[in-house]
């Protein structure tokens, strides 16, 4: 609501809200269709307590940006031929070292499609962007020794995913995987770290040829 005297000075005008807020803003405001997870968090929970201008220039910043998000799924291939769909592990966090590694390739620097291969560890700290490598990576378990798995580079659910799945097999020990992260190199100990994540703990006997697969989408969205 805004308050102003009259010219005389002598007396006030009430002026509700929905009377004095431009029609662009209105129309901004209500027909705005974010396309990602954080734009649709900043619609339904920010928007409505902002002015109507500051709202209106929120969105139009929103407008410009393209949005990457990652989400890891897991599945337990057992050493017996079973499987087991753990569905969605995680859903964070791309690192600082990978975003630059995005733009080297965009320099031809480095090619991007190396950024292919699944790491997996025991690590359990949260995961955060200047992350460079996995806390606590297997080594020996791989089959083979001290080789992350290979991942395919396809296309997801739609043109804008990214997709990669890998098969770590393990061969020896009995690791509680925590981590997982998608690097630029095979061999362990070193690559860029594009991606940590980390959640419950996943048993894998490696005496009996458990494995773990992981499928890794990252969602860019144009526009918010």
């Amino acid at each position: 609501m805004q308050v102003l005297a009259d010219k005389a000075g002598l007396g006030l005008h009430i002026i509700r809200k929905g009377l004095w807020t431009p029609d662009k803003y209105r129309e901004l405001l209500k027909t705005w269709s974010p396309k990602s997870d954080l734009g649709r968090y900043v619609r339904e929970t920010i928007l409505d307590k902002l002015p109507p201008e500051m709202a209106a220039e929120l969105i139009e910043q929103f407008s410009s940006m393209v949005v990457l998000q990652s989400a890891l799924y897991g599945r337990v291939i057992y050493g017996d031929g079973r499987e087991e769909w753990l569905g969605l592990l995680s859903s964070k966090v791309i690192t600082t070292a990978g975003v630059g590694f995005l733009v080297d390739a965009w320099q031809n620097l480095l090619e991007l499609e190396i950024m292919k291969f699944h790491g997996i560890g025991t690590g359990t700290n949260a995961e955060a962007v200047g992350d460079t490598a996995l806390q606590t990576e297997l080594t020996t378990q791989y089959n083979p020794d001290n080789t992350r798995a290979t991942g395919t580079l396809t296309e997801g659910a739609s043109a804008n995913i990214f997709r990669t799945v890998g098969t770590n097999t393990l061969d020896s020990g009995t690791p509680a995987v925590t981590e997982h992260g998608l690097l630029s190199q095979a061999a362990t100990g070193g690559g860029t770290l594009w991606d940590r994540s980390v959640f419950s703990a996943i048993n894998l006997t490696g005496a009996n040829g458990d494995g773990l697969q992981t499928t890794y989408d990252m969602t860019a969205t144009s526009g918010g």
